[in-house]
């Protein structure tokens, strides 16, 4: 399969061929029941401040996200999200990428990699995970390049399940969140100047899937936010900042 190059394609252009580019039995193929899939309410309040579960509190969540099995990117072996970060109070940040063939994603793990540094000096775990097989997961970590200690694959969307992390033609093409992405097209161009294709997953409907991010102390939730379109990121300061003043074990 042939690589996609963003030096000479326009934003509009690569979103169009993207799109093109899915095989149209498939997407019509995509089961609707997919498009509400919210086991876990979250709701993000102002940047920097707390977050609440309406299913609970907010260990809650981490109960039941903890028994997600996903994929380690470096062995391909299951592991547990509860065993990723210690659970009796390290601070962790988990970000959910909408998927290894995505570009956007792509520029926000370039990004993640490169405030690996600020992350660690401030004792926190950071913690990627995309959907996808770990082969997939593999060929971005290779290519960009980003650590493969840090990086999960979730095929399955089981995280995004419980999270409650959006899906849908209209939040992957359509809102209005994306067209943010365009104000970045230089720091994209850079991010992918080794992107394939081939690192999107094989079923084609996970393009549809949304991403978020989220952080952890033990098993509080201190900050969530769900990603309204495609490149809709976290402000990465808005990150660091809950972070630094989180108090860590």
């Amino acid at each position: 399969m042939a690589t996609l190059s963003l030096n000479t394609v326009s934003p509009s252009s690569r979103l169009r061929r993207i799109v093109s580019s899915l095989p149209r039995s498939s997407v019509h193929s995509i089961p609707l029941g997919r498009l509400r899939r919210y086991p876990v309410s979250i709701k993000a309040v102002s940047s920097g401040s707390s977050v609440a579960a309406s299913s609970g509190s907010n260990e809650s969540i981490i109960d039941t996200l903890g028994q997600v099995s996903i994929y380690s990117a470096s062995s391909g072996e299951a592991v547990l999200i509860k065993d990723l970060w210690d659970q009796t109070g390290e601070v962790a940040v988990v970000v959910l990428l909408r998927h290894f063939g995505c570009v956007c994603c792509w520029e926000l793990a370039s990004v993640l990699r490169d405030a690996k540094s600020k992350f660690e000096s401030a004792g926190v775990k950071l913690i990627a995970i995309g959907v996808g097989t770990p082969d997939k997961a593999r060929i971005l970590a290779e290519r960009l390049p980003f650590p493969l200690e840090n990086l999960y694959a979730d095929p399955d969307r089981k995280a995004y399940d419980v999270l409650g992390l959006y899906y849908g033609m209209a939040r992957t093409f359509l809102n209005p969140a994306s067209r943010k992405v365009f104000s970045r097209f230089e720091s994209i161009k850079e991010a992918t100047k080794n992107y394939t294709m081939k690192a999107t997953p094989s079923d084609v409907s996970s393009v549809l899937q949304q991403g978020g991010m989220f952080v952890f102390k033990g098993k509080e939730l201190m900050y969530a936010r769900k990603d309204e379109g495609t490149g809709d990121h976290a402000p990465l300061d808005d990150v660091l900042n809950i972070c630094c003043r989180v108090p860590v074990v």
